[in-house]
């Protein structure tokens, strides 16, 4: 327990740091904001008058890490987990619909099955599947899968936005591939769906706060960084907007702070560039809609998620920016979304929202090309007492809720080395 760890920064990243090292080290919490979560958080809308997520996230049962650490705070049954690794899809365009439908086991006999799997896709084109488990560290998506087809349209284009937020002919084909080992590799027990019940800080943040009040003290919110004071290669103080905070001998910093943050602090720290935005569009009704899946893909469309909580429909585009979908106007884009979702979900002119919101994220995720996936900072840096987090680091997978918390854990296990 000698030393004490100052953790900077409470998205999941650094309440995965501090929850993996509670127990083992005396540990002091801090964030600029007000509330904990960062991109992963729930809050209350007014315009909609109830909660909504950030934005919208679907995991994976064979998202270890993040299994792991809701285990740890107690909160894995704030998780729906789907019975089945089945997939709805629909092509907007020509009005296909299909699902993919993976059987339990890790040999794929759903591909022998017409009506789990994709249409028009022969049996052949999925060994494509096999190349990405193999993929060298400069080689993008489309390089491997192709740039057209039905598998190239209704797999891997919704695939590399959805997990990469990228475009495919941009995308780092060894990241989606580093996906594909840890999901689709083991079959469809690793491939179950899972959707936060109520919210994402009901899942993911307050649960963790909570097992943090036993290990820390209470954590310091509206706290900013604004400069790291080094003595040789050690870090010795913190400069906060309103106070210093010194370092003893034996103590340990983890910053968990976004990219932005960081290239203010440690300009000189090699790290990934370009930002990548996403989209997230909600529409409250008067009451749930019945018989409606809880998530939806959607294919030459605008949308390419529709999430169904209660009586709100959630919409996600991804790598907006690269689709010129960020920039037009609120006024604009909601009705031409809320179009899709009629036509997606069949409610033709029956069903109107009685309220709607626009999120837009533009500093989501960095541009996960092989480029920037090279350029992704290690847990451990020049600084004998320094550790960093966050989904941009070097985790081998996309900045996604599992990468982000496995960067928390890596840093905990590397200061505890």
């Amino acid at each position: 327990m000698s030393g004490k760890v100052h953790i900077i920064g409470l998205g999941v990243s650094g309440l995965s740091a501090a929850i993996h090292l509670a127990g083992k080290k005396k540990i002091a919490l801090y964030d600029s904001a007000k509330v904990a979560g960062g991109r992963c958080r729930s809050f209350y809308d007014q315009k909609l008058d109830c909660l909504i997520d950030n934005g919208n996230h679907l995991l994976l049962s064979g998202n270890r890490s993040a299994l792991a650490y809701l285990d740890k705070i107690g909160a894995r049954d704030e998780l729906t987990i789907l019975n089945e690794a089945r997939f709805p899809f629909m092509d907007l365009k020509s009005g296909a619909r299909w699902q993919v439908h993976m059987n339990e086991g890790r040999l794929p006999l759903w591909l022998f099955d017409k009506e789990r799997r994709i249409p028009n896709v022969p049996l052949k084109d999925y060994l494509k599947l096999v190349k990405f488990l193999f993929a060298n560290e400069k080689a993008c998506v489309s390089d491997l899968s192709g740039n057209k087809g039905p598998f190239f349209e209704r797999f891997f284009e919704p695939l590399t936005w959805a997990i990469l937020n990228t475009l495919p002919e941009e995308a780092s084909a060894r990241l989606l591939g580093n996906v594909f080992k840890e999901t689709f590799a083991f079959g469809g027990k690793a491939c179950k769906p899972m959707i936060a019940k109520h919210g994402l800080s009901e899942t993911f943040i307050d649960p963790a706060l909570e097992f943090l009040k036993k290990h820390a003290k209470k954590p310091l919110f509206n706290h900013a960084l604004k400069e790291i004071e080094f003595s040789k290669n050690t870090v010795k103080a913190l400069h906060f907007n309103d106070k210093t905070v010194q370092l003893e001998n034996g103590d340990n910093l983890v910053l968990a702070l976004p990219r932005a943050q960081i290239a203010r602090l440690l300009p000189s720290l090699k790290r990934p560039d370009g930002d990548c935005a996403i989209v997230n569009a909600h529409f409250k009704l008067e009451e749930e809609l019945k018989n409606v899946p809880p998530f939806l893909g959607l294919v030459n469309s605008k949308t390419h998620w529709i999430f169904k909580r209660g009586n709100i429909i959630s919409l996600t585009i991804s790598a907006a920016d690269k689709l010129n979908l960020d920039r037009i106007t609120e006024e604009q884009l909601l009705p031409l979304l809320w179009e899709e979702v009629s036509l997606a979900l069949n409610l033709k002119d029956k069903i109107k929202p009685v309220a709607s919101r626009l999120i837009r994220e533009r500093r989501a995720t960095f541009n996960a090309t092989p480029e920037n996936n090279a350029k992704r900072p290690t847990t451990r840096t020049a600084f004998n007492n320094l550790f960093l987090a966050g989904d941009w680091t070097r985790t081998d997978l996309p900045a996604t809720i599992e990468g982000s918390i496995r960067s928390g854990e890596k840093a905990a296990k590397a200061l505890l080395s």
